[in-house]
């Protein structure tokens, strides 16, 4: 099968029945064999009414419903596992994105042997304030600790081989780093293209502004994930020594001076009194503890038997 379109969405349901006509046009003018799975995160409209009418009447069509709103990183994780296409497409449901982008998207994959393509919605017709501002410093931050040379992160509109999205465990709130998660796992042939960006026709977004907060909070989280995930005692044991080390300097600022008053008969104040005494007590505590952090960190990975520590390519001779 050449194309999987996996598209997660949410009370969409005034937008389906048109996008996928949108997409089946497409298909039919470039003769691909496709499917699409439509993944609803818990929508409490009509729209996994209209999904299950128009998978009875195409069978190219895949439906996946969740129990309850869980978000659009485990929408993507959902459709991922079942796509089968040669390359994954994703897009979000609300017609934004254009489905006349895929023919162009999919020579990339094939013909330019990229992993990923991301799209770059260049030109928006979200609000400026609410939107773009908030948006281009999100993906100055994303560039900035991810190394990768990408303008816009959070583009739904995004291809991959079908290897990548087999190997990239999209959890959390996540989708909005899939190129960063990629790369980590191994796959550095990314690029971007400029696609075209639709105002929305029906509804209204179902993001609101704590997606920011929750997104920079997040690329902290991928950023110490890719550098000190596999071997935590890096960060913490090393913030532990230079604590540790800092707080025995002061202890031994303390009892150098109380030696050297006591010897000249000079006037000494007791050691509690001293202020150097507390700020050795607590750095050297606090280095403790961050060295046992980062020590029961590597216990931890070390025990974790049941998750695969290394991604596979491919194999010979191996039965």
């Amino acid at each position: 099968m050449n194309i999987s379109v996996v598209i997660p969405l949410l009370n969409e349901e005034e937008s389906l029945q048109e996008l996928y006509d949108w997409i089946a046009r497409v298909m039919k003018a470039h003769n691909y064999s496709y499917e699409v799975l439509f993944i609803d995160d818990g929508s409490t409209d009509r729209s996994w009414e209209i999904i299950e009418n128009l998978s009875s009447k195409h069978s190219e069509i895949k439906g996946i419903r969740f129990l309850r709103n869980y978000g659009k990183s485990q929408a993507l994780h959902a459709g991922f596992k079942k796509a089968i296409g040669d390359v994954v497409i994703t897009m979000d449901a609300d017609l934004q994105d254009s489905p006349d982008e895929i023919p162009e998207l999919f020579t990339l994959i094939t013909g330019k042997e990229f992993d990923l393509v991301s799209g770059w919605k260049k030109k928006r017709y979200d609000s400026v304030i609410a939107k773009n501002i908030p948006s281009k410093l999100f993906n100055w931050a994303a560039r900035r600790t991810s190394g990768l040379k990408l303008n816009d992160f959070n583009c739904g509109l995004k291809a991959y081989k079908n290897i990548v999205i087999k190997n990239v465990d999209v959890y959390g709130e996540m989708h909005r780093y899939i190129p960063v998660l990629a790369k980590n796992a191994g796959f550095g042939n990314i690029g971007e293209k400029v696609v075209q960006h639709q105002a929305r026709k029906y509804g209204k977004t179902k993001f609101g502004y704590d997606r920011f907060i929750n997104g920079f909070l997040d690329l902290i989280t991928i950023w110490f994930l890719s550098k000190f995930g596999k071997r935590p005692m890096h960060l913490f044991g090393a913030l532990g020594v230079l604590m540790f080390i800092i707080g025995f300097a002061a202890a031994g600022y303390i009892g150098i001076t109380k030696l050297y008053k006591l010897a000249n008969d000079l006037p000494a104040i007791l050691v509690t009194n001293n202020p150097w005494f507390y700020i050795s007590l607590a750095t050297m505590i606090i280095g403790t503890q961050l060295f046992l952090a980062g020590f029961l960190g590597e216990i931890i990975l070390r025990s974790k038997r049941d998750k695969e520590r290394y991604k596979i390519n491919e194999t010979t001779n191996f039965l």
